[in-house]
């Protein structure tokens, strides 16, 4: 099993940024991707990002591309997604989450019944 854990949440202004952490333990052999995922009041959980725990290849969805940027420290296990330019609709509950899923060689990346476990979620706010 995989335990992850998201910090890093806040209140923040339009423009403004954030640095979520997504901490990653248990047994990790099988997992070959990390993703970030948002969940907004009434509507679907949608994919933002991923990484390749193989090679650390990177995928964004369009909605983030360009100002959101996902990073992994392997010394400590730890999965981050800095948010830059942040928006009004880019508030949601964010989660991390893991795959056995190659990301690298799979189009469907960032579809989130493909991701096997998950953290409890944090909280991003930004105001207009």
């Amino acid at each position: 099993q995989m335990q992850l854990a998201e910090s890093g949440g806040g209140l923040v202004h339009t423009g403004g940024s954030l640095r979520l952490s997504c901490a990653v333990s248990g047994d990790t052999s099988s997992y070959y991707g990390i993703g970030w995922f948002r969940q907004a009041p009434g509507k679907e959980r949608e994919g933002i990002s991923c990484i390749s725990t193989q090679d650390g290849s990177t995928y964004y969805a369009d909605s983030v591309k360009g100002r959101f940027a996902i990073s992994r420290d392997n010394a400590k296990n730890t999965v981050a997604l800095q948010m830059n330019s942040l928006k009004p609709e880019d508030t949601a509950v964010y989660y991390c989450a893991s795959t056995k899923l190659k990301v690298g060689y799979n189009n469907n990346r960032l579809k989130w019944r493909l991701y096997n476990y998950w953290g409890q979620g944090t909280q991003v706010t930004v105001s207009s």
